[in-house]
């Protein structure tokens, strides 16, 4: 079957051609034609066969044929979606298949601004990808209103609706409308899904490519029986095999995988942590890395990576056994896509035993042993449940005093930062003292004085030893210019030219001072060291005995002389 065949309109046809769709799979074979024909849709498929197309090519054809409103455009297709990641590759697959019919789409998740996501919205958009954080706080702010909605998706819905997302939706299908098309697409189908679907979907369309919970067939799998202290020693081992070219690696909790990353990291590999704590500049910044190839290890939890499409990706680890069997299947479902080979690893303890036996009678697979390895599994039995209760408590108190000391070694080095900055202040108090003792210095040296010339004549008097007096006040002469009953410089020099203004003494140029315009004022002009003149006056005698180093003055650009053109004069001269 091709796309022709279901019915699909022209530009759509064209933007899956440029994308290198050739065919549908089984899944858009089957879920396109019901919701082209506007019923409620239950589609369970593998993960990675492609149901975000089998439900956002019938979505733009429905909006695209029902015409484009006039005015601000209002929601009228909702896709919500547990996590950040897959809101985003939901929302460029949209505008992936919709660049040719003019619909607008959007985005908007939480750990980032809301301000261009806003924007986005007053703009109008007529198909809205959404995290149900994110949108109940916007329609709690006035900026989402859902009045003129007419599909709603729920994507994932199994994780959506199980890992604590439930109350929220409920929030959201509460401000929709009851007249809708709703669509519910999910990899795996509980009793849990199966009973909010009868609530929520009316004159519904099952679709169930293959059965509930079961694994890729070109995936090969395998498991590594391991001590809980070894696993990350055989993760290293694995690694130094170059047939690891790409390799996903999950954890149960956000610090494991902080920690794994950080290990491999000393141990020379590339390796980078993506969960729900980091921003989401962190996390679309090392999936980024990660699908460029510049990152070679990428460790996860099972909620960040929930939806990531990564063509191509050779192998998945299971650092750790999950408790619910059909997170298996969401796990490993991340490589082996669209038909191609993958591998999946899975590390199991004595203590994760059980849960990997849930796994095997779920998805009754055929995982292959490897008992081929450096770090073969010492600890048969399982840890009773007291120990563990105690193992986690110890790890609990240990992990609390190194929290503990950190913060003490980062109080210790603010204090220190402190220290250092308080450190040189009492110089900074000694200097006024110090300017002090000196300006008083000379009051003392003139009373002394006054008091020597009334004891003896003035050719008789004595030299003083120099220790009384300070150094420095010897030859300051700035009482001199402070006392208004002396004469001050320009009056002497008056008295020296026989009381007319004497003439200002000629610049004295030198080849540092090199005069130029300044690009601060277009008026004055600058020396070399940026120093501005202090007037809008030069002085320049053109006395043709001045040395040849002396700078040739230009006026302006507009009128510019030779100093041999400009007339001799001793006067100055203005611009």
């Amino acid at each position: 079957m091709t796309f022709e065949e279901l019915h699909i309109i022209p530009p759509i046809l064209r933007a899956l051609r440029e994308a290198g769709y050739e065919q549908p799979t089984p899944i858009q074979e089957a879920a396109i034609p019901p919701v082209l024909q506007g019923r409620d849709l239950l589609g369970c498929a593998q993960t990675g066969t492609g149901k975000t197309a089998a439900f956002a090519v019938p979505i733009l054809q429905l909006l695209a044929g029902r015409g484009i409103p006039q005015g601000k455009r209002p929601i009228r297709a909702l896709v919500l979606t547990p996590t950040r990641e897959l809101a985003l590759q939901n929302y460029e697959n949209f505008e992936l298949y919709g660049r040719n019919l003019g619909l607008r789409a959007a985005v908007i998740f939480g750990g980032v601004g809301q301000a261009p996501q806003v924007s986005a919205l007053e703009n109008g958009v007529d198909v809205l990808v959404a995290t149900p954080g994110r949108l109940n706080d916007l329609i709690g702010q006035g900026f989402v209103s859902l009045d003129s909605l007419e599909i709603f998706v729920l994507d994932e819905a199994d994780r959506m609706l199980d890992m604590g997302f439930i109350h929220d939706v409920r929030r959201v299908i509460d401000k929709t409308p009851e007249k809708k098309q709703t669509l519910l697409f999910s990899a795996t189908m509980p009793p849990e899904i199966q009973e909010i679907a009868d609530r929520l979907l009316h004159d519904m369309a099952v679709v169930q490519v293959a059965p509930p919970a079961t694994t890729v067939e070109a995936i090969r799998q395998y498991v590594y029986f391991v001590d809980r202290e070894n696993k990350r020693r055989l993760l290293a081992w694995l690694l130094e095999n170059p047939e690891l070219v790409s390799v996903l690696v999950f954890t149960r909790t956000k610090h494991g995988a902080d920690r794994v990353a950080r290990d491999l990291t000393r141990a020379g590999f590339s390796a980078q942590s993506i969960h729900g704590d980091k921003s989401q500049n962190a996390r679309q910044a090392a999936l980024t890395a990660f699908k460029e190839g510049r990152c070679r290890v990428l460790v996860a939890t099972d909620i960040a990576a929930r939806g990531i499409d990564i063509e191509e990706l050779s192998h998945v680890v299971n650092f750790d056994i999950p408790e619910v069997p059909e997170t298996y299947v969401h796990r490993i479902g991340r490589t082996g896509r669209a038909g191609l080979e993958g591998t999946a690893i899975s590390f199991c303890t004595a203590d994760e035993r059980a849960d990997y036996d849930n796994i095997l009678r779920l998805t009754k697979a055929k995982i292959e042993t490897v008992e081929e390895h450096p770090f073969p599994q010492q600890q048969t039995e399982p840890t009773p449940k007291e120990e563990l209760q105690r193992l986690k408590e110890e790890r609990r108190l240990a992990a609390r005093e190194a929290r503990l000391r950190k913060d003490e070694r980062r109080r210790e080095r603010a204090a220190a930062k402190e220290a250092e900055k308080s450190a040189p202040a009492p110089k900074a108090e000694a200097q006024p003292q110090q300017k002090a003792e000196k300006a008083d210095a000379p009051q003392e040296n003139r009373q002394k004085k006054k008091k020597k010339k009334g004891a003896k004549p003035q050719g008789t008097q004595e030299k003083q030893p120099a220790q009384n007096v300070p150094q420095q006040s010897a030859p300051r002469q700035e009482p001199k210019k402070q006392n208004p009953q002396r004469d001050s410089a320009p009056r002497r020099e008056q008295k020296k030219h026989g009381g007319r203004q004497a003439e200002p003494a000629p610049r004295q140029y030198s080849e540092q001072m090199n005069v130029k315009p300044s690009h601060r004022h277009p008026k004055k002009y600058e020396y070399k060291d940026n120093t501005r003149l202090k007037d809008d006056i030069i002085t320049y005698t053109p006395d043709w005995g001045s040395p040849p180093s002396a700078p040739r003055f230009q006026p302006s650009s507009s009128a510019r002389k030779k100093p041999q053109d400009q007339p001799l004069s001793d006067k100055p001269f203005r611009r």
